[in-house]
């Protein structure tokens, strides 16, 4: 599986897993709800009903979250018995690319996390590659590394054998791969 940030994941057979945005749908109750309190006298009795009014908006969004990525954890862990992933810093990722609401509120981290115990207890295995692997550029038929893909090419032709690829789709095959070496290796 490889991280995408418009979407949740795509896999090495070209599925995209797309998630809810939930917090994005309940931003505008939940700055509704916030304006209300920011009015409000602290310590008043209304002040604390609107902090837990607040705090259930949070609670949802939370549990719808969760809710998501136990069903699509779930159901890989029943499909495949491996499944790999790219260690990537969830934080990090958020921090530098100006991404911060779509990657907090996808849960990619948590999702990792459900795969590997659901795969453990059900005899699967979970791999992480390498972040420092070259998956975006690699074309996954030849092995040839483009120095020229950056952040926002979505698609590109290989130099070398003349493959389109598209550059999600590309990575999860070269994670799949790598994954697959890595598994062997063990």
């Amino acid at each position: 599986l490889d991280y995408s940030s418009p979407h949740f994941a795509i896999d090495n057979y070209g599925n995209v897993y797309d998630h809810n945005k939930y917090f994005r749908e309940s931003e505008k109750k939940l700055a509704k709800a916030q304006r209300k309190l920011s009015k409000m006298e602290k310590g008043s009795n209304n002040y604390k009903k609107q902090k837990q009014k607040i705090a259930k908006i949070h609670q949802k969004i939370a549990n719808q979250r969760k809710d998501f990525l136990h069903k699509l954890s779930n159901e890989l862990t029943n499909k495949y018995k491996l499944i790999c992933f790219e260690d990537i810093d969830m934080r990090n990722l958020s921090r530098c690319l100006k991404l911060a609401k779509n990657t907090y509120d996808n849960g990619f981290g948590m999702f990792r996390t459900f795969c590997e115990y659901k795969a453990f207890r059900k005899g699967g295995y979970t791999i992480k590659v390498d972040r420092f692997f070259a998956s975006t550029k690699t074309c996954s038929i030849c092995g040839y590394k483009n120095k020229e893909i950056t952040l926002s090419t979505k698609e590109w032709v290989c130099p070398n054998c003349g493959t389109y690829h598209l550059r999600d789709d590309n990575a999860a095959s070269n994670i799949c791969k790598e994954g697959y070496r890595l598994f062997l290796a063990m």
